[in-house]
């Protein structure tokens, strides 16, 4: 009984955030703020349901395999986001350093000191 309780609270949980994290992209008005919402959907809630079925199952090779999944989901999360980020800088200036877009105009630094 304990098992199937705390099993259904960590998928609640999972629900929950990733449900948040969608109002979170649905609502945020540009890609760079949205991204942060991702993050939790793609890191925090796989690895509450991979709980859940460790307490629900117990250790097995299931459960190893879901374990696997979530580490190479926690691996590979930072790199996608940057792929995604890069895109969208590209898309928006034509540059990824900001010195020359690609229609020939110089950028504008951010601050006095180019940062």
């Amino acid at each position: 009984m304990a098992q199937q309780v705390t099993a259904d609270v960590l998928l609640g949980l999972a629900v929950l955030l990733v449900g948040a994290s969608s109002l979170g992209v649905l609502l945020m008005p540009d890609i760079f703020r949205k991204l942060h919402y991702v993050a939790p959907a793609g890191v925090v809630a796989p690895a509450l349901v991979a709980l859940a079925v460790t307490v629900k199952v117990g250790w097995a090779a299931n459960t190893t395999d879901t374990w696997l999944a979530v580490l190479f989901m926690a691996a590979t999360s930072p790199v996608i986001t940057h792929a995604t980020a890069r895109a969208a800088r590209v898309r928006a200036i034509g540059s990824w350093t900001g010195r020359k877009s690609r229609k020939g105009s110089e950028e504008r630094p951010r601050g006095e000191d180019g940062r």
